[in-house]
């Protein structure tokens, strides 16, 4: 598999565990009733619409359910039930509802990379509610009744969002929560997604280094106002990039591709070569 990113790569996520855990594998045969495929799907963020169909919604149309994947541009998913079994799994045209053909197995992924587990997702709520308290008592107790009423509006308006349906407008400003990290920890990104022998390559790295720590720069900042200002928790904090040393400890295999490689990736580079009719150095 390739994947194709930019240094988002290097924001915060949910945790992949959880990611994994929620993932909804399905079988011909295998014993699951159409009301418990409804409810995981809504679990994993998908929305049930039976009028307006696209990507992240299903739609139910007596025993069948009809999902579009997340994560397909085209192909949509039909999931037959006899009884509390699943009957038929198959690919069909979203326009025509035409088949392309039966399938042995679908697995659905989460349609957020915050998605948690309702055990989990009730004690990170509890934290969220005790450090909404802490916060609320620090602004009354300077004097700023604004910002205590804001944060106190704000935060308990996305509780209950979370509380309801899993998911709410910024969840990922309590990422740090939601995964039971410790203050101050790495977030977790899309390279713990990967496996740990994945390989990395990086163009124009001369700007790499600098990259990375650019954008922790630029970010933090803006969420230590946001927290002062109470528009987040201080927890929010902990929504950010890696920095450059959290970065490299979780890369193995690497190939830096630059015309003009600066200082560093020659000091990390046991091998460099000249490619293409550029003869950009790959390192």
């Amino acid at each position: 598999m390739i994947i194709v990113s930019s240094v988002s790569c290097i924001y915060s996520l949910g945790d992949p565990i959880d990611y994994k855990s929620m993932v909804i594998s399905i079988r011909p045969g295998m014993e699951m009733s159409r009301e418990e495929l409804i409810r995981r799907l809504i679990d994993i963020q998908y929305e049930r619409n039976d009028i307006a169909f696209e990507r992240n919604r299903f739609r139910v149309r007596g025993d069948t359910v009809e999902i579009w994947p997340v994560y397909s541009d085209e192909d949509v998913v039909r999931i037959e039930f006899f009884g509390d079994e699943v009957d038929r799994i198959s690919r069909i045209n979203p326009l025509t509802g035409v088949s392309l053909g039966e399938l042995g197995h679908i697995a659905v992924f989460p349609a957020s990379h915050y998605v948690t587990p309702k055990e989990k997702l009730e004690e990170a709520i509890k934290d969220l509610e005790e450090e909404l308290e802490q916060r609320v008592k620090y602004f009354e107790e300077n004097g700023k009744l604004i910002e205590a009423q804001r944060i106190a509006q704000r935060t308990r308006y996305d509780i209950e969002m979370l509380q309801e349906i899993g998911f709410c407008s910024g969840v990922e400003n309590y990422s740090r929560v939601l995964s039971r990290r410790a203050p101050g920890s790495a977030p977790y990104t899309l390279i713990d997604y990967f496996p740990k022998d994945f390989l990395l390559i990086v163009d124009e790295t001369r700007n790499h280094a600098p990259t990375g720590t650019r954008h922790v720069s630029a970010t933090a900042p803006a969420r230590k106002v946001w927290s002062r200002t109470a528009f987040r928790l201080p927890s929010a904090y902990d929504n950010r990039p890696l920095n450059f040393d959290e970065f490299n400890d979780r890369l193995n295999q690497i190939v830096y591709v630059s015309a003009t490689p600066a200082e560093y990736e020659l000091s990390r580079s046991g091998r460099k070569i000249r490619t293409g009719s550029s003869a950009r150095p790959v390192c």
